[in-house]
């Protein structure tokens, strides 16, 4: 009896926070420990509630470090990040001027449509900051001790996800008190997260040991690999692309190799073993970056699917057919015919997740989705075990979604376990299983997850900028670095690490939102200030002046993009 075909579905959930720590170890956002609370233990559990399901979950070693961080802090019970320490503090009148008045700046910024409207005691508080901040210097100190306790519990209320607030006895007893919250409910509170987050890593660590997710990595600090190999990749996808002064990164190449073994690394040692897979930071690609993965013995890596559409273009110039999408998509790729399989995105797959079914119920959003993966299938009839790769973030877009998306996902996942013709799986059960599948590419195009290029990273002229700057700072440590010992060497090499992160570069540009705009140059300019302080030399004054002021009102808050202009 002939076995029925099947697609194969892959869910890679990208995990990912930058690093938000200045030179004295204080987190400056505390958006790390909230989305381990909310986001990365919801992702967890609908996997562990679904013994069928299967997924990719691509953590970034940056990540897990500062999930070791925040685990310890809670173990010695000494807190850098403000907002935990507001909530083990006996007494609340201790706070300083300064530190009050963070926490008034950052207990709403969230999505209040789902995070602040649809609780009443939370919103009282919030319309009574609106009052006070027309002139917040002086009337920001009129409230009461008691209002900070309340705003900082239900701030963290707020952000534990919809798995912890359906089994946690403690959380259900505080949202219902709803104010008036004590130093022993701030404790218990504390104790609560604690625990949630101090016990993430190992359970992920026991749903990968069973084989029923996979755990990918990214090189450390998630720096966009192909442009530190070189800046003329950004004119693979735009041609006319205005590149920095500096004709390239220095010594690029040594630094790609330097984060990807240093994720290698520390993937092994909290994971067990090397990763299979490599995500790269934001998608983005080259010939030259997958030889270097290749060399380190990683079997797959991914992209968008507007890279695969013009690496088809440059592989086949001359070819005049027109081709739909599930005649080239739906499949595995190897350059050349060697080296690691190649996994591209489906890109409205994946942006319908990312962007639109937050405004749909969670049962309706689950079928549709469904019924256009079988739409797929019935589309890739007659191929060799057909593919879809439907890859983004694991954390930014559930805000937006009613219930942290827990309806979503919760009916997604029962409903593709069960299905005839679709099968879950990982990039790694692929390739170990289908891999000789895998079509030869002559031609690997230069670009990213976003559009299929890096016009998101450079390009214009703050981007450009922050590269000068960068490369300018590179140029310091190559001149200085040997005179250092060796330890201070490895504390040079760190933090020029986290001067090399992709998100720096994402967020100048007059497209996202000011107030992000603004935390994220002051806090980039800090981080090179610092390289330049481990270096023993005067930082330049034209790190004093910010590089982009942003503006816009970007979708998601900026923190996520589309594969693909919409429209297009």
């Amino acid at each position: 009896m002939t076995p029925a075909r099947s697609l194969h579905v892959v869910f890679c959930w990208h995990m990912h926070q930058p690093d938000y720590r200045d030179a004295q170890g204080v987190y400056r956002f505390p958006w790390t420990y909230l989305h381990a609370c909310k986001d990365y233990v919801d992702m967890l559990a609908h996997l562990e509630d679904n013994p069928l399901a299967r997924a990719v979950f691509n953590f970034v070693p940056v990540l897990v470090e500062q999930l070791d961080d925040y685990s310890a802090q809670f173990q010695r019970q000494d807190f850098r990040d403000p907002l935990l320490l507001a909530l083990a503090t006996p007494d609340l009148k201790t706070l300083d001027v300064t530190l009050r008045h963070a926490l008034l700046e950052q207990c709403f910024r969230l999505d209040p449509e789902h995070m602040l409207n649809p609780f009443p005691a939370y919103r009282r508080l919030y319309d009574l900051w609106q009052f006070i901040r027309q002139d917040a210097a002086e009337m920001g100190d009129y409230l009461s001790v008691q209002y900070l306790a309340d705003l900082v519990v239900w701030y963290h209320l707020a952000w534990t996800g919809e798995t912890l607030r359906r089994r946690s006895s403690l959380i259900q007893r505080l949202m219902a008190k709803g104010s008036g919250f004590d130093f022993a409910d701030r404790s218990a509170l504390l104790q609560c997260l604690g625990e949630t987050i101090t016990g993430l890593l190992p359970r992920y660590c026991a749903l990968a040991q069973t084989g029923r997710i996979e755990i990918s990595s990214t090189p450390y600090q998630h720096p966009i690999a192909p442009l530190l190999l070189d800046f003329h990749a950004a004119r693979d996808g735009l041609p006319a692309a205005p590149l920095p002064d500096c004709a390239q990164y220095p010594g690029g190449a040594e630094r790609v190799k330097a984060q990807l073994q240093d994720a290698l690394t520390s993937h092994a040692q909290h994971f067990g073993g090397a990763p299979q897979g490599i995500w790269p930071a934001e998608g983005g690609i080259s010939a030259d970056f997958v030889a270097l993965l290749g060399a380190e013995g990683v079997q797959w890596t991914a992209s968008g699917e507007g890279v695969l559409g013009r690496s088809l273009a440059h592989s086949y110039p001359d070819s005049s057919a027109a081709q739909g999408r599930a005649d080239y998509l739906y499949r595995a790729y190897r350059l050349q015919g060697q080296g690691p399989h190649l996994f591209f995105r489906d890109d409205a797959l994946s942006d319908r997740i990312g962007f639109d079914y937050k405004t749909w119920s969670g049962h309706d959003a689950a079928t549709d989705f469904v019924q256009r993966l079988e739409g797929i299938w019935r589309a890739t009839e007659g191929q060799q075990a057909p593919i879809v790769s439907v890859i983004l973030d694991g954390e930014n877009a559930w805000e937006y979604y009613p219930y942290n998306g827990f309806y979503f996902l919760g009916e997604l996942y029962r409903a593709l376990s069960n299905h005839p013709h679709l099968q879950l799986c990982t990039f790694a059960d692929y390739v170990r299983e289908h891999g000789d599948a895998a079509q030869a590419l002559p031609v690997l195009a230069s670009g990213s997850w976003v559009y299929g290029n890096f016009s998101t990273w450079i390009g214009d002229p703050a981007k450009n900028r922050a590269w000068d700057l960068l490369c300018h700072a590179k140029t310091a440590v190559d001149q200085e670095i040997a005179s250092f010992d060796a330890q201070h060497q490895e504390q040079i090499r760190q933090q020029l690490a986290r001067c090399e992160g992709s998100d720096w570069f994402w967020w100048f540009g007059d497209y996202n939102p000011g107030e992000a705009v603004r935390d994220f140059d002051h806090l980039y300019r800090d981080h090179l200030r610092q390289l330049y302080a481990l270096l023993q030399l005067p930082a330049p004054a034209e790190l004093d002046h910010p590089i982009s002021a942003g503006g816009g009102s970007a979708e998601s808050g900026g923190t996520m993009r589309r594969g693909q202009a919409e429209g297009s």
